[in-house]
């Protein structure tokens, strides 16, 4: 799933989170809980802008969703803030298809659907 001029990775081409990437999950509360990458930052979607000191923009910031729609119009968002950000296609259930981890607050591991 594609979303226009939006720059997208898959999930296979998502770092691990460090100095140069974050991964930024923008679900709500309740998709998080229920299971995420481990490393994410939880951010939801409407608390982006005003949680923008809390996102790291030392390198580029990986955006997953549940499915890619959220994050690319947060990514778009990011982009005319001036920060690389990159769409992860699929979000979290292509993460979960994928065979990659997906954790919960507690580090167990976790589902997302």
């Amino acid at each position: 799933m594609s979303f226009g001029s939006v720059p997208s990775v898959s999930v296979s081409d998502v770092p691990e989170p460090g100095p140069s990437a974050a991964l930024l999950d923008v679900r709500e509360d309740d998709e998080w809980t229920a299971g995420h990458a481990p490393g994410a930052l939880h951010v939801p979607m409407g608390d982006v802008p005003s949680r923008m000191a809390d996102i790291s923009v030392d390198g580029t910031v990986y955006v997953v969703c549940r499915q890619g729609g959220r994050s690319a119009r947060v990514v778009e968002y990011l982009q005319h803030a001036g920060v690389d950000a990159v769409n992860v296609d699929g979000g979290m259930v292509a993460w979960q298809q994928a065979g990659l981890p997906v954790v919960d607050d507690a580090g167990r591991p976790a589902t997302v659907y």
